[in-house]
């Protein structure tokens, strides 16, 4: 029997890895000759790099970049040097949770800790990157990631400035004399979820500004200031993003990446399981085993579970789930692809306890071995 199991992270106890490992004891538990894969997974949000480092076997580069108020913040990426990829979350550099409530500010805060990222794992080898872009704290349109990499802005007395929301539209000219030359051998997948455009109701600023600090009205200006600035680079790169699905992604970071890197937005989730081969490890598995912290409604609207679910089904593979809680309405997981789902916890107990490692590894572990008795 092979059993493929990818399981994402259970957030604040298990990693994807550490919950695939419990479940691959819980099966040899009842049938020690199985075949068992592992694969990480995650959907490009938190989680993703250390996911893919230990899936992968890639090594975790640390550093200390500019956070999104220009305070210095601690961060890493990951790094797999035989594919010479860079795992990147630009939360780490440019985060919300960075700051707290009343240091929230999209006038102010900037991405240039992701640019800082990016040149360091240019430097270090690095040509192919998976980004993500989720849980930004800014609404500077990537400018300062792009200043970060060498990409020079002026304003129109022929000053160089360094642009946040709330400068972005004192832009006059943008210069690339000093852009990291690297950067044109580069591949950049980055994982977005969002379909927003740059600008008008449905951007960057109205959308996700007010969770950034911005009050009704900043959201106003800060879209007439990101309006102004996309008409500058369209101007300057001739090409016209600002109405792209994703562009007003992270205040509008997925603008700036489609529009001056080669890159491309796309679902986190098929990113991964794109990276990861899951496709080919499950075409002649028995069973594939998936699952979250906790299983609901929102799981069924592509969460990382149902992409392997999916995947699993185009090979007509029966798909287990487990999870830290399941929701009355996670019933409709069903029909997207998991015939069956299963509940971790196996006794009352404290939500503390519950996600304690030792204990979520064990009733995992137990949970998938009473599963896989029926099926042995």
């Amino acid at each position: 029997m092979k059993v493929v199991i990818a399981m994402d992270s259970l957030k604040g106890s298990l990693s994807s890895i550490e919950a695939d490992e419990a479940i691959r004891d819980g099966i040899l538990g009842v049938c020690k000759d199985a075949t068992i894969v592992i694969s990480p997974l995650a959907d490009g949000g938190e989680g993703t790099t250390d996911a893919l480092i230990d899936g992968m076997g890639g090594e975790k580069i640390s550093l200390s970049v500019t956070g999104p108020d220009k305070r210095i913040v601690e961060g890493y990426y990951g790094h797999i040097e035989d594919k010479k990829l860079a795992i990147i979350e630009m939360a780490m550099a440019a985060g919300i949770t960075h700051l707290n409530d009343n240091e929230r500010n999209p006038y102010t805060t900037t991405t240039y800790g992701v640019g800082e990222m990016i040149a360091h794992a240019i430097k270090k080898g690095c040509r192919n990157f998976i980004v993500g872009i989720g849980g930004s704290a800014t609404n500077d349109g990537g400018t300062g990631m792009l200043d970060a990499l060498g990409y020079d802005f002026y304003n129109v007395s022929g000053e160089i400035i360094h642009p946040t929301g709330g400068t972005v539209d004192e832009i006059a000219e943008i210069r690339e004399d000093n852009v990291l030359p690297e950067l044109k051998n580069c591949k950049f997948r980055v994982a977005c979820d969002v379909d927003n455009p740059l600008c008008g109701k449905r951007g960057a600023s109205y959308i996700f500004g007010p969770q950034k600090g911005a009050s009704p009205e900043d959201c106003q200006i800060l879209d007439q200031k990101m309006a102004k600035y996309a008409k500058v680079v369209e101007a300057h790169t001739n090409t016209t993003n600002s109405l792209a699905k994703g562009a007003g992604a992270a205040g509008g970071l997925g603008f700036a990446f489609l529009t001056f890197l080669p890159a491309q937005l796309g679902p986190g989730v098929q990113l991964i399981l794109d990276e990861t081969g899951l496709e080919a490890k499950i075409q002649d598995a028995d069973y594939v085993i998936t699952g979250e912290g906790r299983l609901d409604e929102q799981t069924s609207m592509g969460k990382a579970p149902i992409g392997v679910a999916r995947l699993a089904k185009k090979y007509d593979k029966k798909v287990i789930a487990f999870a830290g809680s399941i929701a009355p309405d996670a019933k409709i997981c069903h029909e997207k692809g998991i015939d069956a789902f299963f509940p971790m916890v196996r006794g009352v107990c404290t939500l503390e306890e519950a996600m304690d490692k030792r204990c979520a590894y064990q009733n995992l572990k137990d949970a998938t071995e009473e599963v896989f008795r029926l099926l042995v």
